[in-house]
């Protein structure tokens, strides 16, 4: 897409709304609250590749300045200033983005991204982007939801088993509940900032091509309803005992309630195909797709558990027979995973036996408010000198933006506080904003979601899970 169309329409007009001796502007995109206390800042490295390394051209400016004459009814494209652009700069955007390191977990409040323009005659460029550049609020959101159904995760599995497993306990199934197939990529990207399992395709290509790992994600064979109702009612079995032959190693998962979920694990499962199961070279993973999560996965788990035998963990906690496993992926999402959990706990049953697929939930069911992330002016530059500006509305003090120009600080491990750049060297401590673009060229290396991952893992704290939930 040309990318003087990654803007909103109104936005062609402001570079006439500026007062007249203006030469800069600087703003700044931060969290201001919402569901979490904490974000992990995600994406904006796939923002900046994907669009803001392809140079202005003249043909780019006289196809948008046209389709404003046609959009507004009247001259009001900065046609000029586009020119200016590209006839100055080659084309390349005059601005200078700082932000702080992907997967970064940064508390609310506090800037995350700095925007400003590095040439006098453009200072209208940095808010003209603002539309394409919050979108990193997506990426940043599903990171962040995700870190928390980990914290979640963690919980039950240091109480009640194997804290090893995290990585595996979340499994993406969300490419079709997205709007997009740019949207599963890079919120399926997101996903695999904190756990390792997913079958959005998308997102490996993401990865692959904007974070430099070849196959960030893995997957498993697996049944869906038709694979399994192909064979008719009175052949389910049939189908399940092809599943065991296609896949004689390793994990495998089926869905099992096409018709009568207990059943098949009491009948079928339990009875007709026990001994191929226990006798298969890896692990059944059966998958129930209805019901109430909480009291279905309970059922589910103790029928296996009848049917299969259990023993008991050092924690005191049940396990399924180490050949069968189950996978919960209907209606999962922050609320109901922390609910199956719980039940099971309660029923003396460990966080070990169970796996979760969430699919819309996870990569759909957030928006922009669900951190309510912001881009604000927050100082300009006029008659040569930088002056704070602030927006401060009566009846809605949430909404108050910050002042100035800023830098992130850590005065210790886990605290982060947003001072006036002019504080930094009062301060000893290093900026955290690092220039990641400018002059229309990406500064930031590549790095690898392995060392995101890593970074989104500090201070990740079950007990934090625990308060939140109190």
């Amino acid at each position: 897409m040309n990318p003087l169309l990654l803007t909103d329409s109104y936005k062609l007009t402001h570079w006439k709304q500026y007062p007249s001796d203006t030469t800069g502007v600087y703003s700044y995109f931060e969290s201001r609250g919402g569901a979490f206390p904490e974000t992990v800042f995600f994406g904006l490295h796939y923002v900046l590749r994907r669009h803001f390394e392809t140079p202005i051209t003249l043909e780019m400016v006289d196809g948008v300045s046209q389709l404003s004459r046609q959009h507004f009814g009247a001259d009001y494209f900065n046609d000029a200033g586009w020119r200016h652009v590209v006839r100055d700069h080659g084309g390349l955007l005059p601005l200078r983005i700082k932000a702080v390191a992907e997967g970064t977990v940064v508390a609310v409040r506090n800037v995350l991204m700095t925007v400003e323009n590095t040439c006098p005659h453009c200072f209208w460029i940095p808010n003209y982007f603002e539309t394409v550049l919050v979108h990193a609020w997506y990426p940043t959101t599903v990171a962040t939801q995700g870190r928390e159904i980990k914290k979640i995760i963690l919980d039950y599995l240091e109480r009640t088993g194997d804290p090893a497993l995290l990585p595996f306990k979340l499994h993406d199934f969300g490419y079709r509940g997205v709007t997009s197939v740019e949207s599963a990529g890079i919120g399926g990207a997101a996903h695999l900032v904190n756990f390792n399992g997913t079958d959005t395709l998308a997102a490996l290509d993401v990865v692959a091509r904007y974070y430099g790992d070849p196959c960030a994600g893995v997957s498993i064979p697996a049944a869906e309803h038709s694979t399994i109702t192909s064979w008719g009612r009175e052949h389910e079995v049939d189908a399940f005992s092809n599943m065991l032959d296609a896949y004689p190693h390793g994990f495998c998962a089926v869905v099992s309630d096409s018709y009568d979920i207990m059943a098949a694990v009491r009948d079928l499962w339990g009875t007709q195909l026990k001994d191929r199961v226990l006798q298969r070279d890896g692990v059944l993973v059966v998958r129930p797709d209805s019901g109430d999560p909480p009291a279905m996965s309970l059922q589910v788990v103790e029928g296996l558990g009848h049917a299969f035998g259990t023993s008991v963990n050092g924690k005191g906690y049940k396990l399924l027979h180490p050949k069968v496993r189950v996978i919960y992926g209907d209606k999962m999402d922050r609320h109901s995973i922390p609910q199956v959990l719980h039940r099971l706990q309660t029923n003396g049953w460990s966080a070990d036996n169970i796996t979760f697929g969430s699919g819309g939930a996870n990569l759909q069911k957030v928006d922009r408010d669900t951190c309510q992330f912001a881009f604000k002016c927050s100082a300009v530059r006029r008659g040569g000198e930088w002056h704070d500006v602030y927006k401060q509305p009566r009846d809605m003090p949430e909404k108050n933006s910050k002042r100035g120009r800023m830098a992130l600080i850590t005065p210790q491990p886990g605290v982060w506080q947003t001072i006036a750049e002019a504080d930094v060297a009062r301060s000893g401590l290093e900026d955290q904003l690092r220039t990641v673009y400018e002059n229309g060229r990406v500064l930031a290396r590549t790095e690898s979601l392995e060392a995101i991952r890593r970074r989104a893992c500090t201070s990740l704290s079950a007990a934090s899970a625990r308060a939140a939930r109190r």
